[in-house]
């Protein structure tokens, strides 16, 4: 540890009088000082290096803290205050490497820069070795798709029960983070079973291919099990009386958007699917298979097909069997999807499931 104060006649003159080059120099040497004998140095010495980084870091270029980041960030004993301030540059190519790879870096910091920094800053975390439930808390929740997939598919990143639910919740629209939470091992069996209902064929096609053969057991028990309860809570329907009810309307010429409507403020689903298969113009058996899922899209093409407005959607959406699902997608979203689709595009969608179904 000799060698140290004999910089320090050097740094006082470098930080006193020296241009910016002149430090960015003086921080390498230094850099390379601490890094040739990190594995001996006591507390104590680590202490003064982070001093004398602090003191130089502050006027140097991007370039040269980039540099500092990448060389201390793979330190086991890496100065505690001057990985902090590098973590919290708002420069990812200076944060970045020490976000990643840092292992001093206590939880608490990455929760800071979690909240307040860029997307770019959070990738970096989710990419970490290990990652605590306080930390995947806010990167599923603040973080944006490739975020969340880096966490969902990060083996050393410890999920909480929030988090795998946020995580679920995002799986639904997006099948690649939807493979990448199923394959989980640590995903707790309500979870896994929420998501599995909700996945798409082919999630669940990949997840049976990919998954080791004591989970594809489990998948199979999972799906068996949501079938025999979806069938016994559900059953067929059976629309004789609502076929009856819209018939007679069809007959006096009343069977319109105003009776249609009619029917979902009464909470009268059949009615209220018979009538808008009348309106759209399709079989009841075609309205029943748009109307069982728990997606919005397929009622709103059936919807714009037959020409309602919005005020009678939302009132479909409410009766629907699944009208707490389909709220989570938001009817904000629902409205702008609504509005773009023209009813020419609807009627084309709707000939083709038609043709499809026969």
């Amino acid at each position: 540890m000799s060698a140290v104060p004999s910089l320090i006649p050097e740094l006082e003159e470098v930080i006193q009088h020296g241009s910016r080059k002149k430090r960015a120099e003086t921080l390498r040497s230094i850099t390379s000082l601490f890094l040739h004998g990190a594995s001996s140095y006591s507390d104590q010495h680590v202490d003064l290096f982070d001093h004398v980084f602090g003191l130089l870091i502050d006027e140097i270029e991007n370039q040269a803290r980039a540099e500092l980041s990448a060389r201390l960030a793979p330190v086991a004993n890496a100065p505690m205050n001057v990985l902090r301030t590098l973590a919290k540059d708002d420069d990812i190519a200076v944060a970045g490497p020490v976000l990643k790879l840092a292992p001093r870096l206590p939880d608490a910091d990455l929760v800071d820069v979690a909240k307040t920094k860029s997307q770019a800053h959070l990738q970096a975390i989710s990419a970490r070795r290990v990652l605590g439930e306080a930390v995947t808390d806010v990167l599923v929740g603040r973080g944006d798709r490739e975020v969340a997939r880096t966490v969902a598919g990060n083996r050393g990143a410890r999920i909480s029960a929030m988090g795998f639910s946020r995580l679920v919740e995002r799986a639904v629209e997006d099948g690649v983070l939807a493979e990448k939470v199923g394959l989980r091992p640590d995903i707790p069996v309500p979870m896994f079973r929420q998501l599995l209902i909700r996945a798409t064929a082919i999630v669940r096609e990949r997840l049976l291919a990919s998954a080791a053969p004591e989970i594809k057991a489990q998948i199979r028990d999972v799906l068996a099990k949501v079938s025999k309860e979806v069938g016994a809570r559900v059953g067929p329907r059976n629309y004789s009386a609502a076929q009856r009810a819209v018939l007679n309307l069809n007959r006096a010429g009343q069977m319109n958007e105003a009776a249609l409507a009619a029917f979902c403020s009464e909470g009268k689903y059949e009615e209220s699917l018979v009538g808008l298969a009348a309106l759209a113009k399709v079989p009841i058996h075609v309205a029943d298979r748009l109307m069982s899922g728990d997606r919005p899209d397929p009622v709103l093409i059936l919807c714009k097909a037959a020409g309602l407005g919005w005020s009678t959607v939302r009132g479909i959406f409410q009766v629907h069997p699944h009208a707490r699902d389909v709220a989570q997608y938001g009817l904000n979203e629902a409205f702008a999807n609504y509005s773009r689709l023209s009813t020419s595009t609807a009627r084309r969608v709707v000939r083709f499931w038609q043709i499809r179904r026969d």
